[in-house]
Parts: structure tokens; C-alpha cells; sequence
């Protein structure tokens, strides 16, 4: 990539994202009021798009190979907040504000368990 547009990317005021070779970005998602981290997942271009145009988080199921809104049958969706992109925008941290548990086992997050001394312990949310 020249370095013009590198820089366009990196410091320019113009969303650039930059999806994988498998046409896919990381999405990392927080919580608007608590900013635990909710879950992690992937988007392509058409989940991104839905998400800016509807105000709410879609992603790509890898496992079901198609576009997933988040709560799409339980009811717990994701209303985003804000969108922010890491420098090189391969990357996006979802603030938003949940409609219940983020995690589908019912854990208000993905990340409701700790590595501690070789094994996993739940964490105190």
C-alpha cells in the first residue's frame, strides 16, 4: 500500500476499513454503562454495513456461514452507541448498550470466567 494511502488510514478522517483476507474484521464489544468487555466477534462488510444503517450490532457467523444479528431470537440485542476503529481500522471496538445477557449462556458477558493457577474460576460479574 503506497504510504499516502497508509496515511490516509492511519491518521485521515476518512473509514477505511481494512478486512482480512477472509473478508472479515475483529469486533470487540463493550458495555456503554459498565465497559465490561461483552464479547468478541467478526464482521464483514455486510454486518458492518447493517450495523451503521440500523443502529444495531451484526456480525458474521463463522459456524452458520451468514449475517447474525445479535439477539435476533433471544430478544438481547445490542443497541450501538459508538463505533471506534484501532489505528490501522483492521479492528473495532463496539460501545454499546445491551437488552440483557451478551453471552449466549446466559453470563451478562462472554468473559465471565479467569485463568487462575492453571484452571478457570468464574469472575465476580
Amino acid at each position: 500500500m503506497p504510504s499516502d494511502d497508509i496515511a490516509l488510514r492511519e491518521q485521515g478522517t476518512a473509514f477505511l476499513p481494512k478486512f482480512d483476507s477472509q473478508g472479515l474484521l475483529t469486533a470487540v464489544v463493550i458495555d456503554s454503562r459498565t465497559r465490561d468487555v461483552l464479547m468478541v466477534a467478526f464482521m464483514d462488510r455486510v454486518a458492518l454495513d447493517a450495523t451503521i444503517e440500523t443502529g444495531f450490532a451484526h456480525f458474521h457467523s463463522r459456524s452458520r456461514g451468514r449475517l447474525w444479528k445479535k439477539g435476533e431470537s433471544s430478544g438481547h440485542v445490542l443497541r450501538v452507541e459508538e463505533i471506534r476503529t484501532d489505528c490501522d481500522q483492521d479492528a473495532l471496538v463496539i460501545i454499546a448498550n445491551p437488552a440483557g445477557p451478551a453471552c449466549h449462556t446466559g453470563a451478562p458477558t462472554c468473559f465471565y470466567r479467569r485463568l487462575h493457577e492453571g484452571s478457570l474460576e468464574p469472575t465476580a460479574t
